[in-house]
């Protein structure tokens, strides 16, 4: 079983969302917090405003979700909603050199161009390319 460290899930977070360290860092604590020893979680603990990040997490590929289900004595089906860390992604998002973010706008934002005139002279494409690691 393989432990996720705050630096590593930081590093991913950074790398993947596009966003500076400090703010992974928050972002990355917050998220342990939530886990603490296990690698999966009720989805049940988390506030509407907090799972926005779970749900950014999981379409970079860092969590999943799962369920279970359950008959209840009166033959009703309940429904248990879980997230799990993904941690062979997050320690290998963490080892990027640069993240996705960083190469889209490094290598595909022309240079001289001001904020306003961006739209104006990217490719068509841009909005659809990633690279993906698997």
């Amino acid at each position: 079983m393989s432990i996720i460290t705050l630096d590593d899930l930081s590093k991913a977070i950074a790398n993947r969302v596009g966003i500076n360290i400090e703010e992974a860092r928050r972002d990355a604590g917050f998220v342990m917090d939530i886990f603490g020893f296990d690698d999966r979680v009720i989805d049940n603990v988390l506030d509407p405003e907090d799972r926005q990040l779970f749900y950014i997490l999981e379409e970079e590929g860092m969590l999943t979700t799962e369920r279970e289900e359950t008959t209840l004595y009166d033959g009703r089906e309940w429904r248990t909603h879980y997230w799990r860390l993904k941690k062979d992604v997050i320690t290998r998002y963490s080892k990027e050199e640069n993240g996705i973010r960083n190469y889209l706008i490094d290598k595909k934002q022309p240079k001289n161009v001001s904020d306003d005139d961006i739209y104006d002279v990217l490719e068509e494409d841009i909005w659809t390319t990633r690279k993906i690691n698997k």
